[in-house]
C-alpha cells in the first residue's frame, strides 16, 4: 500500500468521524472476511428472485444461471477498480466522489445512490415483513382474509408487518454497524440451509432433477417466445449488473478497511460471482419445480414456503429469512447511504440519523410496488436506475484511473478550497458527463413506466435503454475525459 501524506483538517465542515479516513491500525479485512461479506449479501432473498423472475421471462435454468454469472463477472470489474481508493486512502464512497464531482457536488452522485438504497431497503424490509405475514397467516388464516382495510396500496396486516420489521431493521440501526457481524455469520448459515431444504423439496416433489433442467426455455423453436431471446437477454443481463451495481460504487465504504489491494480483490472475486450463480440455481430449480408441481411459476420464495403445513419448518423458515434479510439488508443498504447523507451536512448528520433517514425514504417509496411482477423487478427497477448508476461508475473510473493515475490529495478531499472545489464545489464536466450518459436511456424508460408512448420514437433510441448501464458507462467515461482535458479545473 502506497505511503499517504497529508491529514484532513478536522475542523472543516466537509469532515467527521464517520467520513474520516481509516488509519492503518483499523484495516483489518482479509481476503475471507471480503469473501464472507459477499457469500453472506449475495445468499439472500432478491438473489433467490432474481434467477427465478428469469425462468418466469422464459429462460430455461442454464439459460438464467449463466446470464446471472456472466452479470457478476462484469460488475465486478468496476467493482474492484472503486475499491481500490477506498484500501489505498482509507476513505468511503461520497469521500471518493469529490475528486471528481467536487467537495460540494459529490452530493449529487452520493444522493442518487442514497435514493437507490433506500429503494432497496424498503425491499428487504417489504420481503422480511411479508415472510412474516404469510407464515403468520398459515397459522391464522384470518389475517389473509379477502377485503382487509388497506394502507398504501397493501392490506393492514401486511403493513404491521412490514413496520414491525422496519422496526427491528431501526433498532439494530440505533445500536451500530458492529452489530450485524455476527448477523451476517450466521445468516450464511440458515439461509444455506433453507436453500438446501427447499431444492431437496424440489427434487422430491418434482421427481428427480431430471424434469426440473429439461424445462425447455420459451425461446426455443415452437415454443410460446420462439426467437425473441437475445431481446430478452441484454435487458435481463443489464438487469443482472444492475443488481450490484449500487455496491460497485460505494464498494470504498467496505474497502477503506481492507487490509491489502489483494485482500480486497481477491476476496470479492472469490466471493461475488460464484455465490450468486450457486444461491441462483437454487432459485431456477425450485421455480421450475413449481411449474411442475403446480402447473404454474410460483417466483416469490416466501410463497413457496407457506405451502408447507409443518409448524416447525414454517418457523424455522420465518426465523432464517428474517435473520438473514435483516442481515443483508443492514451491510448493503444502511452503510453507504448513511454515509451519502452523512455527506450533506458532516456536522449535523451522523450514522444513526443517515439510517432513520433510509428507513423513512423506504417506507415512502411504497417497495411493494416495485417487486409486484418478475418484469416490473427487472426492467422497470433494476434497469432503471443503472441508467443512472453506470455513469458515476464511468465518471468515478475515468478520474481515478486515466486523468488522475490513482493519485489523491487526501487532504484537499476534506477542504472547501483545496484541489477539488473546481466552480463553487461543483465540477461542471463531472455533471454534464452524468447527464450526457444518463440521457440516452430516457426515452425507454419514460416508454417503460407508461409516461410516454413510444409510438413515433426511433426504436434505436427505445433499445438504448436495454443497455443502460453499458451505454451509460461508456458515454460517461469519454466525456468526462474530454471535458476534463478542455477544462481540468471546471
Amino acid at each position: 500500500m502506497s505511503e499517504i501524506t497529508g491529514l484532513p483538517d478536522t475542523s472543516s465542515h466537509l469532515y467527521n468521524a464517520d467520513l474520516a479516513p481509516v488509519p492503518e491500525s483499523g484495516r483489518k479485512w482479509g481476503m475471507l472476511s471480503f469473501a464472507a461479506l459477499w457469500i453472506s449479501m449475495s445468499a439472500c432473498i432478491p438473489t433467490y428472485m432474481l434467477a427465478s423472475s428469469l425462468i418466469g421471462g422464459g429462460m430455461n435454468w442454464w439459460e438464467a444461471v449463466l446470464t446471472i454469472f456472466l452479470g457478476n463477472l462484469i460488475v465486478l470489474v468496476p467493482m474492484v477498480l472503486n475499491a481500490h481508493a477506498g484500501t489505498k486512502y482509507g476513505i468511503p464512497f461520497p469521500v471518493f466522489c469529490r475528486a471528481s464531482f467536487g467537495t460540494t457536488g459529490a452530493n449529487i452522485p452520493a444522493l442518487l445512490r442514497a435514493f437507490v438504497a433506500c429503494g432497496w431497503f424498503g425491499i428487504q424490509t417489504y420481503i422480511g415483513g411479508e415472510a412474516i405475514y404469510k407464515i403468520l397467516a398459515v397459522f391464522w388464516p384470518a389475517l389473509a382474509v379477502p377485503g382487509a382495510a388497506q394502507a398504501l396500496g397493501i392490506t393492514l396486516p401486511e403493513f404491521t408487518c412490514f413496520m414491525i420489521f422496519w422496526g427491528v431493521n431501526m433498532a439494530v440501526i440505533y445500536k451500530g454497524i458492529d452489530s450485524i457481524r455476527v448477523l451476517l455469520n450466521i445468516k450464511a448459515l440458515l439461509l444455506l440451509a433453507l436453500g438446501l431444504l427447499l431444492l431437496w423439496w424440489a427434487w422430491r416433489a418434482a421427481g428427480g432433477f431430471g424434469p426440473i433442467l429439461s424445462q425447455p426455455s420459451a425461446f426455443d423453436p415452437g415454443q410460446p417466445k420462439a426467437g425473441q431471446f437475445w431481446a430478452f437477454f441484454f435487458p435481463a443481463l443489464t438487469g443482472m449488473i444492475g443488481f450490484w451495481a449500487t455496491l460497485s460504487l460505494n464498494i470504498p465504504d467496505f474497502s477503506r478497511y481492507a487490509k491489502s489491494q489483494r485482500d480486497q480483490i481477491a476476496g470479492q472475486a472469490l466471493g461475488l460471482p460464484l455465490t450468486m450463480a450457486l444461491y441462483s440455481f437454487i432459485g431456477v430449480a425450485v421455480t421450475s419445480a413449481t411449474t411442475i408441481i403446480y402447473g404454474h411459476t410460483v417466483w416469490d420464495p416466501v410463497d413457496v414456503l407457506t405451502r408447507f403445513k409443518n409448524p416447525f419448518i414454517l418457523v424455522f423458515a420465518m426465523l432464517a429469512l428474517c435473520l438473514a434479510t435483516l442481515a443483508t439488508n443492514i451491510a448493503a443498504n444502511v452503510v453507504s447511504p448513511a454515509n451519502d447523507f452523512a455527506q450533506l451536512a458532516p456536522r449535523r448528520i451522523t450514522f444513526r440519523l443517515g439510517g432513520l433517514i433510509t428507513g423513512l425514504i423506504g417506507i415512502a417509496m411504497m417497495p411493494w410496488k416495485l417487486v409486484a411482477d418478475p418484469s416490473g423487478y427487472i426492467f422497470t427497477w433494476l434497469i432503471g436506475y443503472s441508467a443512472l448508476l453506470g455513469p458515476i461508475g464511468g465518471i468515478m473510473i475515468a478520474d481515478y484511473f486515466v486523468y488522475r493515475h490513482r493519485q489523491l490529495n487526501l487532504a484537499a478531499l476534506y477542504s472547501p478550497r483545496g484541489d477539488y472545489a473546481y466552480s463553487g464545489g461543483f465540477s461542471i464536466v463531472a455533471i454534464v458527463a452524468l447527464l450526457t450518459g444518463a440521457l440516452p436511456s430516457l426515452p425507454g424508460f419514460l416508454v417503460n413506466v407508461k409516461l410516454i408512448d413510444g409510438t413515433n420514437l426511433p426504436p434505436f433510441l427505445l433499445g438504448l435503454y436495454n443497455y443502460a448501464w453499458f451505454t451509460g458507462f461508456g458515454i460517461a467515461f469519454v466525456v468526462y475525459l474530454a471535458g476534463r482535458k478542455l477544462a481540468p479545473q471546471g
